[in-house]
């Protein structure tokens, strides 16, 4: 509903078509390889293709490499996911600061732990909870039909991570701490998604300003509040106020592994960050797998021309690239 009715005509309103890549010639020969050999045939194979239709190799690479795209989702596609997701992100990242901003432990993380574990369950603190664990359930399941990435690993780990701890600290009665977690991953990635939406809707000095200023939050909470506050209570001030208790080494080691997660996604940004400092736009995020629509011919065109090519989401992303100076899928 939200995509049809909202983010649609939004997209519209914004000039983005609803269109997909060239689409390619019609052909059985290299229909029945695409679909039951391979999709991107090595030169052992293009050569036998060559001779077998007497086609030019180079015409061959660019019917595959068209064939490729044309299964890729349109910019209009990219466009009402990145738009939804920007819109929760950026609700629910409001509501729960609005929330902690009067909460006792927001400001005094030893109050996560107090009086524990006999600590009430407001119905505020209850909906931002399930909002949450409903959000990324949703996340889990759609993300083996949404568009596909090169940290599908990553992502897949983050989510099953992020679920296990959102209902383990349900049940431990531990969402105090819960909360601090849920808000602060919330503080970046709307940005992210808003840097995406800028990219389709090709506005590129927006799209660089709203990327730079999420790769500032990020590396700035995940790498500084994140290990430096949030772990800090969850491996020392819980062991000095309640001890060991018998799940310490689960809880904590799921803390760990988001904090592993973070600091390889620093990386990628920080290595997205220098390339456009130096090309001076933002360049192909490193985790895109869609291929430019330019593949083999038109690399250094593009290359000269901008930098996100198309593709986190084809024709305009942030994990995409961006025709001529765009961004390449997530």
């Amino acid at each position: 509903l939200f995509s049809r009715f909202i983010a649609k005509p939004c997209a519209i309103i914004l000039g983005i078509q609803d269109s997909g890549p060239h689409r390619a010639q019609p052909n059985a020969i290299l229909e029945k390889v695409f679909t039951s050999i391979t999709k991107s045939p090595d030169g052992r194979r293009l050569e036998g293709l060559s001779k077998q239709l007497d086609w030019d190799v180079r015409k061959i690479q660019r019917w595959f490499r068209h064939r490729r795209n044309q299964d890729k989702p349109t910019t209009l596609t990219k466009f009402c996911e990145s738009m939804w997701r920007f819109t929760f992100y950026l609700s629910i990242f409001f509501y729960g600061l609005r929330f902690l901003w009067t909460a006792p432990w927001f400001w005094d993380t030893r109050q996560c732990w107090y009086n524990y574990p006999f600590q009430p369950l407001t119905s505020r603190l209850y909906y931002y909870y399930i909002l949450e664990l409903a959000f990324y359930w949703s996340l889990m399941f759609s993300q083996f039909t949404d568009i596909k990435r090169k940290d599908f690993l990553i992502m897949f780990v983050h989510h099953l991570a992020t679920i296990g701890l959102i209902t383990f600290s349900y049940m431990n009665n531990m969402v105090r701490v819960g909360t601090l977690v849920l808000c602060l991953h919330d503080a970046s990635d709307f940005l992210l998604e808003a840097a995406k939406l800028a990219n389709y809707a090709k506005y590129q000095r927006l799209c660089d300003a709203f990327f730079m200023l999420f790769g500032l939050v990020f590396i700035v909470t995940r790498l500084g509040i994140y290990p430096f506050w949030i772990l800090n209570t969850t491996l020392f001030e819980s062991w000095e106020l309640i001890g060991p208790y018998p799940s310490w080494w689960l809880f904590n080691g799921l803390l760990i592994t988001l904090q592993l997660l973070h600091v390889i996604w620093s990386y990628l940004i920080i290595r997205t960050a220098y390339k456009a400092l130096v090309r001076g736009k933002v360049s192909k995020d490193d985790r895109s797998d869609v291929e430019s629509s330019s593949e083999e011919e038109e690399v250094t065109c593009n290359s000269t021309k901008g930098i996100l090519s198309t593709s986190r989401n084809g024709s305009n992303r942030l994990n995409g690239h961006v025709p001529g100076g765009q961004w390449t899928e997530e």
